[in-house]
């Protein structure tokens, strides 16, 4: 220890003091010396600092009794305050991990059974409210944990500290769980809306085959004609598809024996103008002849459409999904837009308006504006160049709308669907092609259109068409050809693009066993 001397006048004269060194001042500035008299070893403190040592036991309490709230609601209670309270959440929360351990483990050996959970318009409705509960509950008893740490006993800055801590995790509990119930909510409400259907189908020869209908239906068009018509055949194991583009064109249309439009149209949907995407038009125009066939949820128009694609193709169809094309527009723009490989400079308007655009070739990221004239527009192309194109959009969407997009704008998404979306695809079902979708996206998707040179839409062989989707599925399957009697030259021209297409031609994706490449 360092002594430093100072002289001072005391009554019996001058004597030297020792006045604390550096050394012997601690961090507080307090004299850490022993007192006279005091033991050795022992060091002076200032009155004050033992307020202090006790300020940090109370604020690191307050803080502990808050955090483990956050970590195990009711812990804090169990250890300071109403213990009934404390089991109570306690219990709770652990059924809730336990809940959660269960649908991960169920997640891990049936995907789609979680996907039936969180489908159930029933445990939706539950789960929004009990989500509410749950924010209200666990706010209370952070606010009660605040209060245990007895928060007027502390000083003024720790006081200060341990409010504005509370307040955020209140605050971001209560978000995070509210947030969740408005998500449930918007599940809730689409699924509601859009797949109220309650009719169930089986899928056949190990298929579920869906017709998506596109359409532009609004003022000044004569009834619903869909432009885009394509039957999706997806494997109910795999998720393998096969994409059939139909020309909206076709004539000539066959219809199921013994139903109306068969009695209607015995040799075929043959009057003037009867093209395959007039069907629904006439049929609802028609209805009261349809009387008894007309089912509650769908349209006569839906029911004859989906006959004659039944015949077209041969397939037994299990469900539709009529798609409007604003909606489609406005779901684009929801996700941010998508990505495509614009093989072919494309006209924006042009039909029934002069061209206000173009979209140039090449990669582009499409808006919901764009998106929907990609799809659509024929002004300068064909038939065939628009179907092709239709193939890709739907691919680059298939592979780019992963979940965490999904349910980053799943508001946008749910809000545009409603108006996107018409379908009998049942609520019940929902959980089956939620995991064929997932499934999809590690899959090829295939093609295959009923467009020239192998069937011309004027004079469309019937047999022919069936014989060629029958091998496409085949060959999508992986299974060796079999013996249709249809020559293998017309087969060699259907499972490719038109030979006498430029390399960058829209319509390879009509005839291609992987969309994504020939994009």
């Amino acid at each position: 220890m360092t002594i430093e001397h100072d002289l001072h006048f005391f009554p019996n004269g001058w004597r030297p003091s020792h006045r604390p060194s550096e050394d012997d001042m601690s961090d507080d500035g307090s004299d850490r010396r022993p007192r006279p008299g005091a033991p050795a070893g022992a060091e002076r403190r200032r009155p004050g600092n033992t307020q202090l040592a006790s300020d940090r036991v109370q604020f690191r309490r307050a803080l502990t009794l808050t955090f483990m709230t956050l970590v195990i609601p009711g812990s804090a209670q169990l250890v300071m305050g109403n213990r009934r309270v404390g089991r109570i959440a306690v219990r709770i929360w652990l059924a809730c991990l336990a809940l959660a351990a269960v649908v991960v483990l169920l997640g891990m050996t049936s995907r789609s059974s979680v996907f039936a959970l969180v489908t159930s318009p029933t445990l939706l409705f539950l789960g929004r409210w009990l989500l509410v509960a749950g924010a209200i509950a666990w706010v209370l008893l952070l606010l009660d944990a605040w209060r245990l740490g007895r928060p007027l006993q502390l000083n003024r800055g720790h006081r200060l500290w341990m409010t504005g801590v509370n307040a955020a995790l209140c605050l971001g509990t209560a978000g995070v769980l509210f947030f969740a119930a408005h998500l449930v909510n918007v599940q809730g409400g689409f699924i509601g809306t859009v797949f109220a259907s309650s009719t169930s189908s089986d899928p056949t020869d190990g298929r579920y085959n869906v017709l998506l209908l596109g359409t532009d239906e609004g003022d000044g068009r004569d009834g619903m004609r869909p432009d885009s018509l394509q039957v999706a055949s997806i494997d109910k194991d795999t998720g393998r598809t096969v994409l059939i583009g139909l020309p909206r064109n076709l004539e000539n249309v066959p219809f199921p024996d013994g139903s109306v439009m068969d009695e209607e149209f015995p040799d075929g949907f043959d009057c003037d103008g009867c093209y395959l995407n007039a069907v629904n038009t006439w049929a609802d125009d028609n209805a009261d002849k349809f009387g008894a066939d007309t089912s509650d949820e769908d349209s006569p128009g839906i029911d004859a459409t989906m006959g004659a694609v039944e015949e077209i193709t041969g397939l037994k169809l299990n469900y539709y999904a009529l798609v409007n094309m604003e909606g489609f527009s406005r779901v684009i723009d929801a996700v941010g837009g998508v990505d495509v490989n614009v093989r072919e400079r494309t006209a924006i308007g042009g039909i029934g308006s002069p061209i206000s655009g173009y979209i140039e070739k090449g990669k582009q990221r499409l808006d919901g504006e764009h998106a929907l004239w990609f799809a659509r527009s024929r002004v300068e192309n064909d038939d065939w160049s628009r179907m092709g194109r239709q193939k890709c959009l739907m691919s680059a969407m298939v592979e780019q709308l992963d979940p965490k997009t999904v349910l980053m704008n799943v508001q946008k998404i749910a809000d545009s669907g409603k108006a996107l979306l018409t379908t009998n695809i049942p609520s019940g079902d929902l959980n089956v092609f939620m995991d064929l979708a997932l499934k999809a996206r590690t899959q090829k998707i295939s093609s295959v259109s009923l467009t020239p040179p192998v069937i011309y839409t004027g004079n469309p062989d019937y047999d022919k068409v069936r014989k060629i989707i029958a091998e496409s599925i085949d060959k999508a399957e992986g299974n060796a050809p079999k013996p249709y009697g249809i020559e293998r030259a017309s087969l060699e021209q259907v499972s490719h693009a038109d030979p006498e297409a430029p390399a960058k031609d829209p319509r390879k994706a009509n005839q291609a066993s992987d969309v994504a490449a020939a994009c």
